[in-house]
C-alpha cells in the first residue's frame, strides 16, 4: 500500500501544483485539458494510507486511475 511520502511523489510526477497548508493536510490542484480541475488533500502524517482510503483517493480525487497507473507514474523521475 501507498504511504503519504508517495502520494506526494506521485503529486509531483504528475504535474500537479501545491496550493496551500491547511492544519492537518496540504492540498494540492491538478488542472485538465478539459478545464476540469481535480483537488486532493495529502496528510501531513508520513505513515501509510488506508486501502479504502486509498482506493477513494484512486477514484475520487485522482480521476479514477488504476493503482498500476498510479505506480507507473509513481516510479518515473521527474524532468
Amino acid at each position: 500500500m501507498a504511504s503519504w511520502k508517495d502520494f506526494r511523489k506521485f503529486l509531483l510526477n504528475d504535474g500537479w501544483i501545491f496550493v496551500r497548508h491547511g492544519s492537518r493536510d496540504d492540498i494540492y490542484e491538478k488542472e485538465l485539458p478539459n478545464g476540469e480541475i481535480l483537488r486532493t488533500r495529502v496528510s501531513k502524517s508520513s505513515g501509510e494510507i488506508g486501502k479504502g482510503l486509498f482506493s477513494q483517493i484512486l477514484k475520487k480525487d485522482l480521476g479514477g486511475i488504476t493503482k498500476e497507473e498510479f505506480n507507473k507514474t509513481l516510479k518515473k523521475k521527474k524532468k
